[in-house]
């Protein structure tokens, strides 16, 4: 379908496309916004694409990568969903629960000689980076639990986003 060189350029520039964020606005959709859920859909991205063309690797092993990769956004998202603090820093445990997973499906491939040092490099540091936002994210939001300074009243939280956006 592609040749490598192709591959490469599709995998590496990938963009989220801004104009499927900012339509059709709802407290529900608010995760949207936030850096780290983009950067988790980004990440799925990168190894799905990269997941796919690894013709040594099982099916099975490629499903569990896949798996555990789309996870870590979908999480992100159903706790921003959810009205309490405490289950939305219980999905974002979920997804760094995942995250961890994924990366260590993926060094075990690199381990393994199926993927090449340039690629999970690359991996890496995107991993690091949406690593380290997650965990600030859990921190903050655990600040506000215990500073009992959390709406999750649908009309307060829909004028706040809306008029602060």
């Amino acid at each position: 379908m592609y040749d490598r060189l192709e591959r490469r350029y599709i995998i590496k520039n990938y963009k989220m496309d801004e104009e499927l964020l900012i339509r059709n606005k709802n407290i529900n959709r608010g995760f949207r916004k936030h850096e780290v859920w983009k950067e988790a859909v980004e990440l799925h991205v990168f190894v799905t694409k990269k997941i796919r063309y690894l013709d040594a690797v099982p099916y099975k092993v490629k499903a569990q990568i896949e798996d555990s990769i789309f996870s870590v956004h979908s999480n992100i998202a159903e706790g921003y969903s959810r009205r309490s603090l405490k289950e939305n820093i219980q999905f974002v445990n979920v997804s760094l629960s995942s995250l961890a997973e994924n990366y260590s499906q993926i060094i075990a491939l690199h381990s393994a000689g199926d993927i090449e040092k340039e690629w999970f490099d690359a991996y890496d540091k995107k991993h690091y980076s949406l690593e380290n936002k997650l965990i600030q994210f859990n921190k903050t939001m655990i600040e506000k639990l215990d500073k009992n300074d959390w709406k999750n009243d649908y009309i307060i939280r829909e004028l706040i986003e809306k008029y602060e956006s």
